[in-house]
């Protein structure tokens, strides 16, 4: 009954963001790459479950017993000193999956001034997440499962801590070729905020998504559809002011987001192509991401996302590399492996 009211309680707090718009969100990092896979797919993968227990990290639902005792490190590289990471681990207990999982990002050391420029030290920026989670298979088709997160963020003097649940469902089609999921993302409070002026909400996002591998060719083709609670994830300049030809003299409005392109924000594509048991190469395209960082004179592949995954009897190693823009890009690496392989037989 408990744990009921406690659901309830999250998804009513969801529903109360939905008319939020960017730039209005507490704990931002939420939403961060922090697995090779994740980075390598676009930032939006939730809808196949293999042993990977990062996946299980996203999307409860994908937890199985094939993650049993699986532990995987994650690290993620960005410029200026700034990183991030994630270790996590799953279990078998209480007929289902338990997964436990610890995300963090460092922005380095800040050299801290007073009004006047005066150096007074230096101050190292923090940020966090603790989580717990549950997977439990109903059948064979059929999945469900929830994360509990403690959020905590500690920039120089000022902090602020909340809790945020993510739960998901799966359904897995009997030929083991297709699957569905959704999931709903970051519902939850702050307990403490950095100032009394601050009332952020958190970045819930409603999503589903289907995975599909090709019965006789080595591709499984991944759609991901986020941001189902928020129609428009474009952002519109309030100082934008319409323009003049110089040729006719005829005003052009300020450009606005057409159907099409509203829609298209909201889906990531990715592909991975199974080389092998133990090779699989990967590549993803968000749109949204595209069109928010993408430098307007040289948009190159941003948006665009590459990644490779190699398995060995011990460890399984995956590389993501993302394309923000010709300004910036991120590596991140993980480290996946069972712990019952480091037993002596």
């Amino acid at each position: 009954m408990k744990f009921g009211t406690l659901t309830f309680l999250f998804l009513i707090l969801g529903f109360i963001c939905l008319g939020q718009t960017g730039g209005s969100y507490s704990f931002p990092f939420l939403d961060l790459d922090f697995n090779a896979r994740l980075a390598a797919c676009g930032g939006h993968y939730l809808s196949h479950a293999d042993e990977d227990v990062n996946q299980g990290i996203i999307n409860p639902a994908l937890l199985n017993e094939k993650m049993d005792k699986m532990i995987s490190v994650n690290q993620a590289f960005l410029s200026g000193g700034i990183n991030f990471g994630m270790a996590a681990y799953a279990q078998k207990a209480y007929k289902g999956i338990v997964s436990t999982n610890v995300r963090y990002v460092d922005y380095g050391v800040f050299q801290r001034t007073e009004v006047n420029g005066q150096s007074s030290g230096t101050f190292r920026p923090f940020e966090y997440i603790v989580g717990v989670g549950y997977g439990k298979e109903i059948n064979e088709v059929l999945s469900f499962g929830g994360n509990l997160n403690f959020i905590g963020s500690n920039l120089e003097s000022y902090s602020a801590y909340g809790f945020s649940l993510d739960m998901g469902g799966m359904y897995k089609h009997p030929n083991k070729l297709f699957s569905t999921s959704f999931l709903v993302k970051n519902a939850g409070l702050k307990i403490k905020d950095y100032t009394s002026n601050d009332n952020g909400v958190l970045p819930i996002d409603f999503q589903l998504a289907a995975s599909y591998k090709l019965a006789h060719a080595p591709f499984r083709f991944n759609l991901n559809v986020n941001n189902l609670n928020r129609w428009d994830l474009t952002y519109n300049d309030p100082f934008a002011q319409p323009t003049y030809d110089a040729l006719t003299g005829d005003t052009i409005p300020v450009p606005k987001a057409n159907f099409i392109e509203k829609t298209a924000r909201h889906f990531v594509l990715a592909t991975e192509l199974l080389v092998s048991k133990s090779l699989t190469l990967r590549m993803g395209f968000n749109y949204h991401r595209r069109q928010e960082m993408k430098l307007v004179e040289r948009p190159g592949l941003s948006g665009f996302c590459f990644g490779v995954g190699f398995k060995t009897k011990l460890v399984r190693v995956d590389y993501g590399f993302v394309m923000y823009s010709k300004a910036g890009y991120n590596n991140v690496i993980s480290l996946t492996s069972s712990v019952s392989n480091w037993k002596k037989k």
